[in-house]
């Protein structure tokens, strides 16, 4: 069914800036979808274009949305493609594109293109996205749910206070299904919160981008603490686990890494070596609950990823190292620097792209981990595509702020859709393919 118009206009984000959202348009109706953002964003990621310039502080979108509304779209209608060939669609924007990276027409304004295309093909087909997403993935079958891994406390460059470590999760693997892990999450969550404003002000109780508490911590410790303490006083130790994400590029410098980067007088004597980091989260994971650690070093540190892979049971999670590019995943697959990826559309800039990274992963024997961004929006995509891709776990947020909830509620209703053939990844999330 061919495309009858493509429009693109700005909308607002969950930190207050300008984002893309498009609208595609056929016989059986419109379908949109909004591109989120990063803070944290790898240096290898595909481009999000700006306008720079005064308004917005140099963060509108209006050339990206006028590249959507007087190139692609044109050239995408001119084409007559059938949009249930979504691979087709996609590498023809990327040619129409012609840079490694989207920087000429925007990886902002693609993505929204790419995402509309692949609702529009769902409502022609009377499916849901998740399922139109399996068939695209060549999923065996959309019926697992993945375990929501909840950043309930934020640091880094997600929070104020001096905390170095970016985000701090709780993931419900002793659930039986999607809806217990919710309810366990969301009473871990108000529980953690009070007892943050308890020991540390009222001003604790403050959420960060992502909607968990910030505190103003200054050491990995104290966060994990206070989550145990959460966990044990709700009674679900043992079925609640952590994982980190240390977003570690961020406190990168001069190949050392400083765990005080929040400080403009840090001591440079003070900061870590890639050995010395590994060192303090093997002491973090032999002392707490600890089942995940997301980009331990920085994105282009490749000998400490791999002087650290196989020191720990835990699983690795690569992000800013790989940036959902297959070029990226295959080095790091090669150099035995992770065994899971971090998959975020926006990194790459379409639904194609993504799928075959995730694909590549799990050739590779490794994980796929669905992630939002921290600049978000009421889009649930992400939601369908952790079940269409057939992924065991997935991060949103925390259990707050609508925008990470969206995606939360979405799998709640998928879960109901699918009825009693909906399967929790829960203790199998690392297996999850085999569900």
């Amino acid at each position: 069914m061919p495309i009858s118009e493509v429009f693109s206009r700005y909308v607002y984000d969950s930190r207050g800036n300008p984002t893309v959202e498009v609208e595609v348009t056929t016989e059986t109706g419109m379908y949109r979808a909004i591109v989120p953002s990063g803070a944290s964003t790898g240096i290898h990621e595909a481009l999000e274009l700006r306008d720079g310039g005064q308004a917005w502080g140099g963060k509108g979108v209006l050339n990206a949305v006028s590249n959507v509304n007087d190139i692609i779209g044109p050239a995408l209608i001119k084409e007559n493609f059938d949009i249930k060939d979504q691979k087709a669609v996609d590498e023809f924007m990327i040619k129409l594109d012609g840079t490694p990276n989207k920087s000429l027409l925007g990886a902002n304004a693609i993505l929204g293109v790419s995402l509309a295309i692949a609702k529009a093909a769902a409502g022609e087909k009377k499916i849901p996205l998740y399922a139109h997403i399996a068939y695209l993935a060549g999923s065996k079958h959309a019926v697992v749910l993945p375990v929501p891994f909840l950043n309930v406390l934020n640091g880094g460059a997600h929070a104020g206070g001096h905390l170095a470590i970016q985000e701090f999760m709780i993931a419900p693997v002793g659930a039986t299904s999607f809806h217990q892990a919710m309810q366990m999450g969301s009473e871990v969550y108000h529980i953690l919160k009070r007892l943050a404003m308890t020991r540390y002000g009222q001003s604790a109780g403050n959420v960060g981008d992502e909607g968990g508490v910030a505190p103003d911590l200054t050491t990995p410790q104290e966060a994990l603490d206070l989550i145990c303490d959460s966990i044990e006083e709700a009674g679900y130790a043992g079925k609640i686990k952590i994982g980190i994400d240390s977003a570690s590029s961020e406190f990168f410098k001069d190949g050392k890494y400083d765990m005080d980067f929040k400080n403009p007088h840090s001591d440079p004597s003070q900061w870590l070596t890639g050995e010395q980091l590994a060192e303090l989260y093997i002491n973090l994971v032999q002392s707490y609950p600890i089942i995940l650690l997301e980009d331990p070093f920085a994105e282009d540190d490749w000998a400490a990823w791999s002087y650290f892979y196989g020191k720990v049971d835990t699983q690795i999670v690569a992000d800013d190292l790989t940036v959902t590019n297959p070029i990226r995943i295959q080095r790091a697959i090669d150099c035995k620097a992770a065994d899971t990826l971090l998959v975020k559309l926006n990194q790459i800039g379409t639904l194609s792209e993504t799928i075959e990274a995730a694909n590549m992963a799990f050739k590779a024997g490794w994980n796929v981990f669905v992630s939002h961004r921290s600049g978000e929006t009421e889009d649930t995509t992400i939601a369908d595509l952790a079940v269409g891709l057939q992924a065991g776990q997935i991060k949103t947020g925390a259990p707050s702020r609508s925008e990470r909830l969206a995606k939360l509620n979405q799998l709640l209703r998928i879960e109901q859709e699918i009825g009693d053939k909906a399967i929790y990844a829960g203790i199998n999330y690392r297996s999850s393919l085999n569900l």
